[in-house]
């Protein structure tokens, strides 16, 4: 299929790895001109180079922390000094901490807001008017803990929660001129679990990476997800091709989520 993404301009947020890095890819396969972001330089540089391997566009990287207001700035001045504009905005950033609510304190709770949440807004905020323009789209990377609270993540299931109110309104005011939606992933085979399986082998908890992983895969589909499948539904979200699809979150999780709606 044909998501009608060639030359178009991509920004996609905490791209430097994970499933930001998977979106980035998917859309510069797709033809897209992509400009990916991240705090560590070398790391950012790395997914640059492995990104222009599948690219048929531009890829361009630009180092900046989501928690910082003149970052975010700059990100957006960035990608339209280098390509003229933007035409889709693709939204990801770290998880917050783990843990129960008795051991949260204000500062998480703030800390994860800024960067959960405020990132969204700021980055919504300045490149609405681009957007705009190009009768473009914007998809928020949220979690699977919006549609059912997960044990230990007290931040991600109350936090993330704004991401998708924020979502839906941009899905009305920002129309017709821009679409937006939400991706809302489970588990996938990222960087982030790859360390953590390696850490739990090492520790002995269990024997081998392959067990590690299936501990992750509860769901019907018995295992867990290709970083690529998002990426993939991310291109196909900010394309034409689904052009009615406004306002919508879609689950991304091998069907382990036990909600209806």
């Amino acid at each position: 299929m044909d998501l009608q993404l060639t030359d178009n301009v991509a920004l996609v947020t905490a791209s430097s790895s994970g499933l930001g890095k998977a979106s980035a890819k998917a859309l510069a396969r797709e033809g897209a001109n992509v400009v990916i972001n991240g705090r560590d330089a070398d790391r950012l540089e790395d997914a640059r180079a492995e990104i222009e391997d599948v690219a048929t566009g531009d890829v361009v990287a630009q180092q900046g922390d989501l928690t910082n207001e003149d970052d975010i700035e700059t990100l957006i001045e960035t990608t339209v000094d280098e390509f003229g504009g933007i035409d889709h905005l693709v939204t990801s950033a770290g998880g917050p901490p783990s843990g129960p609510f008795l051991d949260t304190d204000d500062d998480d709770w703030y800390q994860a807001y800024d960067l959960l949440v405020m990132s969204v807004v700021r980055l919504a905020r300045e490149a609405e008017p681009h957007l705009r323009e190009g009768e473009g789209t914007i998809v928020n990377i949220t979690s699977r803990s919006v549609k059912e609270a997960i044990d230990s993540l007290v931040l991600s299931n109350s936090v993330r929660m704004s991401v998708i109110g924020l979502e839906k309104t941009l899905s009305k005011e920002f129309a017709p001129d821009v679409r937006t939606n939400a991706v809302l992933p489970g588990p996938h085979e990222t960087e982030r679990i790859e360390t953590l399986v390696t850490q739990a082998v090492d520790r002995g908890d269990y024997d081998s990476y392959e067990e590690g992983l299936d501990d992750w895969a509860s769901n019907p589909l018995e295992r867990v997800g290709d970083p690529m499948e998002l990426g993939n539904t991310v291109a196909f979200l900010s394309s034409p091709v689904s052009g009615y699809i406004n306002g919508e979150s879609v689950l991304i999780d091998g069907g382990s989520t036990g909600a209806n709606l």
